[in-house]
């Protein structure tokens, strides 16, 4: 079951950021990519402000996320729209949060909600945001790729803070092509370690992590019960 489970979780994690990913989905006849160079601008984007902070909450329960800073995706980058109280930062990730071979990595019509707790906010989001500062300055994928490998290797970008950790519990989230909105869970970022040490992917066990790449972050993603409006999973 859990061999299954691991060819349907990411194939991504940067700044521990997990989308969802699947063999061989994105990508078409003859093996032509679906999403083979970035879209215009607009598609990543959010019809307005309010909806996309809305949508970014959503990531966690409303004790939670109402209380958190938000962000939303702007012309060079993500901007504060909402200041908070409680150290939790809120923000809806696009599709370069994946990893650089992924065939998804342009698609306009991911959305992933994520609510990271301070920890995380401090240690493990700076690697998306650069991600994405660097994207929005117009630089091809491989030299996106060259640019952050060269921030780990010049500790720009290190590893998680003990204790970071993040929501992912958004019923509106779209997280590839296959998995939709996949299923509530929490995750965990540690630097990089083996993940069967903790008994992630093995048979039977709720626990799946993946591994970042360049970014040196494991990311233990723990299914939950609830979306962050407090229905059951069905």
């Amino acid at each position: 079951m859990a061999n299954r489970m691991i060819g349907a979780i990411a194939s991504c994690v940067v700044c521990g950021v997990v989308l969802i990913g699947a063999d061989g989905v994105g990508w078409g006849q003859g093996g032509k990519a679906l999403y083979p160079a970035m879209a215009p601008i607009e598609q990543y984007r959010v019809a307005s402000v309010a909806e996309e902070v809305a949508l970014a909450r959503s990531a966690a329960n409303v004790a939670v996320s109402g209380d958190a800073e938000v962000m939303v995706l702007g012309s060079h980058g993500y901007e504060t729209a909402a200041k908070g109280t409680n150290g939790f930062v809120c923000l809806v990730e696009r599709s370069w949060a994946t990893t650089f071979d992924d065939p998804q990595f342009w698609n306009p019509k991911l959305r992933a909600p994520h609510c990271f707790n301070a920890a995380a906010a401090r240690s493990v989001m700076p690697a998306y945001l650069k991600r994405t500062e660097l994207v929005l300055s117009g630089l091809p994928k491989d030299q996106v790729e060259a640019r952050m490998k060269e921030a780990v290797a010049t500790k720009v970008i290190g590893v998680p803070e003990e204790g970071a950790m993040c929501y992912m519990m958004s019923k509106q989230g779209y997280l590839n092509d296959s998995a939709g909105h996949w299923h509530p869970h929490v995750m965990f970022f540690l630097p990089t370690t083996e993940a069967a040490k903790w008994g992630a992917n093995l048979d039977g066990s709720p626990v799946y992590a993946a591994q970042g790449a360049p970014e040196p972050v494991t990311t233990f993603m723990v299914p939950v019960m609830t979306w962050s409006d407090g229905t059951v999973e069905r």
